[in-house]
């Protein structure tokens, strides 16, 4: 088992110590020591997966995290009521492992979603079942779905993610289009062994009117094989859809967007393109993060984690939490530093951070 199987935080700190907030201007928000304000919240809510994705996951899955120390519904909805109305975070988003494990998710969506405001609630999801849970999902108040998908190819999929489900994703996107969700993203994690199709997947995603954005792979492999002069980046994804498509003026929707939009064709079709490694935006970064244990982590990178958890079930007060919470974001790190010489993974993956 390697130390990324294990997915554990590497220093967590605990409500008996807040972090060090010296020279912290005194504002509401999500701030941070390089003026970064965090507005978009992720919220992991299981480590459980219904896929084996080898950038992700390993084989095995990751070891249970038992039901007493996950989030309930009602502490993921005081967290986003706390985020929403104290700290001036504007986008909930949902992920895992995969949402859709999660028995009680329509109580969450449906809770959250009250508490919410006028921000977002959205979900990042494999698609696996979708199409039997959409309709309520969006009833509860789920505005929006990323779905990932990495090839359109049955055999390449069956092998990136060690289960033959290509179908059953289809079925929820496709429920998804039907419940008119939009707009309806799809994600696809740069691989060596699908850029030959990367064309392919941005025809059907094109022909199937949902938004496709291409994501350079990073260092969060459970199984430790990402090697930098491996992987694909986003220079070599364009060769390879230029060969097919004419793309044009890349931008960015928002200049906090991970992903730079190229036109299709003249548009009004776009493909995005999330370079994570190789154009770094870190220094836009606007994303806080809380762990299905309930620990906020700053920067998907950093392995200080701040146990909010306790905090909920010791009686704190909101006004206790969200100063914790701030105090967590103000020490957040400038960058991933895939690129430095003395770069050293983070100790969760990508299944047990949440995407």
């Amino acid at each position: 088992m390697t130390r990324l199987e294990l997915g554990i935080p590497g220093i967590r700190r605990d409500p008996a110590r807040m972090p060090p907030t010296f020279g912290r201007p005194d504002v509401p928000g999500l701030v941070d020591t390089f003026g970064r304000v965090a507005r978009d919240l992720r919220i992991s809510i299981t480590e459980k997966c219904s896929l084996r994705c080898t950038y992700c996951m390993p084989e095995q899955g990751l070891p249970a995290i038992a039901r007493e120390d996950l989030l309930s519904a009602t502490e993921i909805a005081r967290l986003v009521g706390i985020a929403v109305r104290d700290l001036g975070v504007h986008d909930i988003r949902f992920t895992g492992g995969e949402p859709l494990m999660r028995a009680d998710l329509v109580e969450i969506i449906r809770l959250s979603s009250a508490v919410a405001g006028d921000a977002s609630i959205s979900m990042t999801t494999n698609g696996i079942g979708l199409d039997h849970r959409v309709r309520e999902l969006v009833a509860a108040g789920l505005t929006r779905l990323n779905i990932s998908l990495d090839t359109v190819d049955r055999d390449h999929f069956a092998r990136l993610t060690r289960r033959d489900r290509l179908p059953a994703v289809f079925a929820g996107i496709q429920a998804a289009k039907e419940a008119g969700v939009t707009p309806l993203k799809i994600n696809a994690v740069l691989m060596r062994d699908t850029l030959a199709g990367a064309a392919d997947l941005l025809e059907w995603s094109l022909a199937n009117g949902v938004r496709l954005r291409f994501i350079e792979q990073m260092p969060l492999d459970a199984d430790e094989a990402w090697a930098r002069d491996n992987m694909v980046d986003a220079a070599e994804l364009l060769d390879v859809l230029g060969a097919r498509f004419s793309l044009s003026q890349p931008h960015r929707e928002d200049p906090s967007a991970p992903a730079e939009e190229w036109i299709v064709a003249g548009g009004p079709a776009t493909v995005g393109i999330i370079a994570s490694v190789t154009r770094s935006f870190c220094e836009a970064c606007d994303r806080t993060r809380v762990t299905a244990e309930g620990t906020v982590r700053s920067c998907l990178f950093g392995d200080d984690e701040t146990d909010l958890r306790g905090l909920l079930r010791g009686g704190a007060s909101d006004e206790t939490i969200a100063d914790w919470w701030r105090a967590a974001m103000w020490g957040k790190q400038a960058g991933h530093g895939i690129n430095a010489a003395d770069f050293i993974r983070p100790l969760r993956s990508m299944g047990a951070i949440g995407g």
